[in-house]
């Protein structure tokens, strides 16, 4: 196995390009981009995913202070996932599992690798996915639709090998660097490989409070304000696109990036909620919000009132009957930019935010609609993730996959048909680049218990450290560690921990990696 020193651009670079090489390339881009036959029956594809948003933070899992209830009315007219997870706990990887179809232990991409820093000159992104990845839309392509991006991105920034557009895309519109959607309100978008300005100013979104003002004086905030809301341009551009696309089969990934921190969103959306506030100023390590309870609220409102327009053009366009839409989030929520989620109950029952393998880092809300085909106002509690996200729209839509996944279609789940197959085990590996990595297995046996095993390396640890043990099945907050009752549950979770992944090209991805060893 390739492994190689990656502590500058430039060996990280060399270190993807050569993984691709070794591996050999795979001939599915080249298949995909020979694309089908229309064919009208086809049913069309929209994947909303948001950004740091937790399954207690809509209505259909019980939120009672944020207002959604157009997503409420989407689960009462869909499919509620109850036991849904992310590829990942942080954006890229969980993003790239979703893509690729292919756990973090078998992924290209197993942690965020930022390059470049949070200005337009030095907008690098971070890194591309490899040349000849297998993706969602090089599947979907290789099946007759048309293929769109509008949204975050984070897996190659500007012209690198990894933008949309070469994997798979026939049209992008959004961030490239999930860096720059730190701020709601940039200096512009990217339309494919172009530069789109946008009516905004530039604005760090990492700078601080300046000293001797007033927090709570809305005059002290007047600086950090701009009018652009690039999340209300996703959703233009999207309602745009199904107008335009509408008499052939559209595949469209419609990734958000609220309710991520920064904590912003137009004033008078924000005016709508009125909590009692404490300012997010000084000490910010995020932009300043003088209400940010009101603020991510509002965030996540504007989110809901996007999916309302998209069901209602849907109707309006006849298309509702023929189209299937997934909301999902890509990681569990983030106290990042001040935002309160205890007083959210943004994790709902269970243990654990963004950067944590514990359920509430990883259980996603999601919900499916398709009129006529999902069944209306049901839960589901079967068992899925990220991975299997892919070869279920390629069951969808017909085409036999050539490149080995992690997944499982769920499309018998989706439609309330016999035959759906089972995971045995689903696997997480998480790595922040200092030293610090997670572990996580969920085991469901024949007796009907869920095991869900948790193994945290910090501190530069040089042996593994004890597996914790859950049974999700009584246990889904995660409260009782039951390890040292359960010694042949923790054997198997070991031995899942080992055979479920193989090395990383990149020595900060692997668990005998330390940021002071010689090698």
């Amino acid at each position: 196995m390739f492994r190689k020193k990656t502590s500058n651009l430039g060996l990280c670079i060399v270190s993807a390009v050569c993984s691709a090489i070794l591996a050999g390339c795979s001939s599915s881009l080249d298949a995909a981009e020979q694309t089908a036959p229309i064919e009208q029956d086809k049913p069309n594809v929209i994947y909303i995913i948001v950004d740091d948003m937790g399954i207690g933070d809509i209505e259909p899992y019980g939120q009672d202070k944020i207002r959604t209830p157009n997503l409420q009315q989407f689960a009462n007219e869909g499919l509620t996932f109850t036991q849904h997870y992310a590829g990942s706990t942080v954006c890229s990887p969980s993003r790239a599992a979703l893509m690729t179809g292919l756990h973090t232990g078998h992924n290209q991409i197993r942690g965020n690798y930022e390059l470049g820093d949070y200005t337009d000159d030095k907008e690098y992104g971070q890194m591309p996915l490899n040349p000849g990845s297998t993706t969602l839309a090089t599947v979907m392509k290789q099946a007759g639709y048309t293929t769109a991006l509008i949204g975050k991105w984070g897996l190659g920034g500007p012209g690198s090998y990894g933008v949309p557009n070469r994997h798979g895309f026939d049209y992008f519109f959004g961030y490239l660097d999930q860096k720059q959607a730190h701020n709601h309100y940039p200096t512009h978008l990217w339309r494919n490989e172009q530069w789109v300005a946008l009516d905004n100013e530039w604005v760090h979104p990492h700078q601080p409070f300046p000293e001797g003002l007033d927090p709570y004086d809305p005059e002290s905030y007047k600086a950090f304000l701009r009018e652009d809301f690039a999340q209300e341009r996703l959703t233009q551009d999207a309602l745009r696109y199904i107008k335009e696309n509408h008499n052939r089969p559209f595949f469209l990934y419609l990734a958000y990036a609220g309710p991520h921190a920064a904590l912003q969103a137009p004033e008078a959306e924000i005016d709508a909620y009125n909590f009692e506030e404490t300012p997010y100023g000084p000490g910010a390590l995020y932009l300043p919000q003088r209400r940010p309870r009101a603020a991510r609220a509002a965030m996540i409102s504007h989110i809901d009132k996007s999916v309302g327009q998209i069901t209602r053009l849907l109707e309006e366009l006849n298309l509702d009957d023929n189209t299937l839409v997934i909301f999902t989030s890509d990681n569990g929520p983030s106290f990042e930019g001040g935002a309160d989620l205890e007083f959210f109950d943004s994790n709902g029952e269970f243990r654990g935010y963004k950067r944590d393998l514990y359920e509430g880092g990883i259980r996603m809300p999601t919900i499916a609609r398709w009129p006529g085909k999902v069944a209306e106002g049901q839960r589901t509690d079967h068992v899925s993730a990220f991975w299997d996200v892919l070869p279920t729209l390629a069951d969808l839509a017909g085409v036999e996959l050539t490149t080995p996944t992690d997944g499982i279609s769920f499309l018998p789940t989706l439609l309330n048909e016999e035959g759906q197959e089972q995971h045995s085990s689903l696997y997480w590996e998480f790595h922040n680049m200092k030293g610090y990595h997670i572990q996580a297995v969920r085991m469901d046996d024949d007796n009907k218990a869920a095991w869900k095993a948790v193994r945290i390396y910090k501190n530069r640890q040089r042996v593994d450290p004890p597996i914790e043990l859950y049974n999700l099945t009584t246990d889904p907050s995660e409260t009782h560690n039951v390890a040292e009752n359960y010694p042949e549950v923790v054997e198997k979770a070991a031995q899942l921990m080992k055979s479920s992944r193989t090395p990383s090209f990149m020595d900060a991805w692997n668990f005998d990696y330390r940021p002071d060893n010689n090698h």
